[in-house]
Formats: structure tokens, sequence, C-alpha cells
């Protein structure tokens, strides 16, 4: 981990503010599509064990009792449903506009399914320039379906593709190249965060992490990870770190304070550190289960406490 930032020590006299919310938006009980009510709840529990002070879930609101039973410790706001279950847009981006101004960080598409009210949360998402927000599975592909949607991206972002992400993100920008392939994979990752202006964390084995100007592949990582709900878990664990290590945007551009030692990371830096802390606690359950298979995702987020502390400054 010599190559990585260290996080700092957690201050003695800090509280649960001090250390930032995570607002996670995700959840899908629409009629004609899958629940994936699981999706969210991951995501804040790998918030929470990251270390952030507080995960607050915007899911379906025919759903949200469901999904805070999954993670109690977060607490839930209610994106509008109509009839079939299906988010509504315009009440659903008025819902994450206010989540922006209370959290620290968004975490927006785990579980989301698609629909117009998915699409307007992409959207809405995408254009926050205060509040940093991590873009995760059906936000993203809700983008990529858009016109020209890398207009839309004007905050500061971190988006999280898969291979199969990546390309429905790179076919429209005609970013060609196999995402699986190790020799290709730091480059297609960095001219798509030139493309779009955002931090891109490509994922698989040797996940790739780029801003367009440096790019950084994680080493380690073990085949436990294949398995439902590591995703989640990543994205709530990035978000779980820009909360608590990420300085907020200067309220004018081009004005900048002192640096916090607290908040020590930028976007690129915490995505680095997430990465790698959720590919070492994957290490850390096998070694702990003699096993290469097994791995709940919940469990994985419960590894987190023990690698966060071990990625600490002396």
């Amino acid at each position: 981990m010599s190559d990585l930032p260290r996080l700092p020590g957690r201050p003695r006299d800090g509280h649960k503010g001090t250390f930032g919310t995570v607002g996670i938006v995700g959840g899908c009980c629409a009629h004609d599509q899958p629940r994936m009510l699981g999706a969210p709840a991951l995501a804040a529990r790998a918030a929470l064990r990251a270390g952030a002070g507080l995960a607050k879930i915007a899911a379906p609101e025919v759903a949200l009792t469901e999904v805070i039973a999954l993670c109690p410790s977060a607490t839930g706001i209610a994106l509008p449903t109509g009839a079939g279950g299906a988010i509504t847009g315009h009440g659903a981006a008025e819902v994450l506009d206010a989540l922006a101004r209370d959290a620290s960080c968004l975490v927006v598409g785990p579980g989301l399914g698609r629909g117009a009210g998915v699409d307007a949360l992409a959207v809405r998402a995408a254009g926050q320039e205060e509040c940093p927000v991590v873009l995760d599975a059906d936000a993203l592909n809700a983008l990529a379906a858009m016109t020209d949607y890398a207009q839309d991206i004007r905050g500061r972002v971190i988006v999280t593709p898969h291979p199969g992400e990546f390309r429905r993100l790179a076919d429209p920008l005609k970013i060609a190249g196999d995402p699986t392939d190790d020799g290709v994979r730091p480059g297609l990752a960095e001219r798509l965060a030139q493309a779009l202006g955002c931090v891109v964390v490509l994922k698989g084995a040797r996940t790739v992490v780029s801003d367009g100007h440096r790019a950084w592949a994680c080493e380690r990582g073990h085949p436990c990870l294949g398995t439902g709900g590591s995703g989640d878990v990543l994205a709530g664990l990035i978000g779980g770190l820009v909360a608590q290590f990420v300085a907020p945007a200067p309220i004018s551009p081009g004005i900048t304070g002192p640096v916090d030692p607290n908040r020590p990371l930028d976007l690129f830096g915490a995505a680095c550190v997430g990465v790698q802390a959720h590919a070492v606690a994957g290490e850390h359950w096998a070694a702990g289960h003699d096993a290469s298979a097994g791995l709940l995702a919940q469990e994985l987020a419960d590894e987190l406490p023990a690698v966060i502390e071990s990625m600490r400054g002396g």
C-alpha cells in the first residue's frame, strides 16, 4: 500500500457530524422489474464500515421500510413512486437535491432499475456542482442511453463501471477497446475520464482508476470478490471515504483555503484507497475462512474497519 496516500488518524474529539454524511440513492420495486432492495443497504453498510458518521438512504417509498430493515443504522428518505411502484421523475429529483444539501457525498445507482424516474435522478446527480457524487450501476446505464450524456456531467463525479457498463459509456464517445484487456484498460479508463471530466473506476481483476491525467491499477484482490453485491459495497466504501477525507468544494471558484490535514484526499486518491481497501478486505475474508468462494457482500463490508485502520498514517 506504499504507493497510496495514507489516511489520517481519527480525531478523538470527533462525533458523527465530524465524519461526513453519505446519501445513497437506490433500490427498485417497480412491478415490471426485479426487486433490488439490498443494493442501497449494502452501500450504506459499507459507507458506515468505512467510517462515515451517517448514512441516509433514499429509496422507493413503498419499500423504504424493507430497505432500512436491511441496514438499521441508516436513516430513510422516501422517493415518490407511481401506481406500478416505479420512481417518479420530478419528485425524485427534488428529493435528491435536498439530500445533496445535507450530504458530504452522494452514491447514486445501486439497484435503481430503469425508467423515467431513474433517468431524472441520474441526470440530476451528474449535474450536482457542490456535493461530490459516485455514479454506479443503473445510474450509469441510464446516462449511457442518453444523447450527449457527457454534457450532463458537470460536478465532482466518480463513475464506477464494470466492463459491460464501460462499453455502454464508451461507445457513444467513440472510445474503442476491450475493457477486460489488462494491456489497454489503463488507457481506456484515462480516455473516458478525459471525455467526461471525472474519475473513472474501471472494475474487474486489477481495477483501474484514472482522472484523465493519472492512472493507477490495483494489484491486490481475491477471486471471492466475484459475488453479487460486491460492487455496491465498493460504491458505498468510496462514498464513505470521500465524505470523510475529501475537502468540500470552495465557495467561490479559484479560491482555496489551507489544506485540512483531516481531509487530505482528492477524488482520485479516495477512489484509489477505496479500491485497495475493497481488494484487501476480500483477501482478509478468504484467509479467515480458508476459502476461495462463498463471500457474502455484507461480510465484505464488515471486513472494512480493520483494513481502513491499517491504511492510516503512523
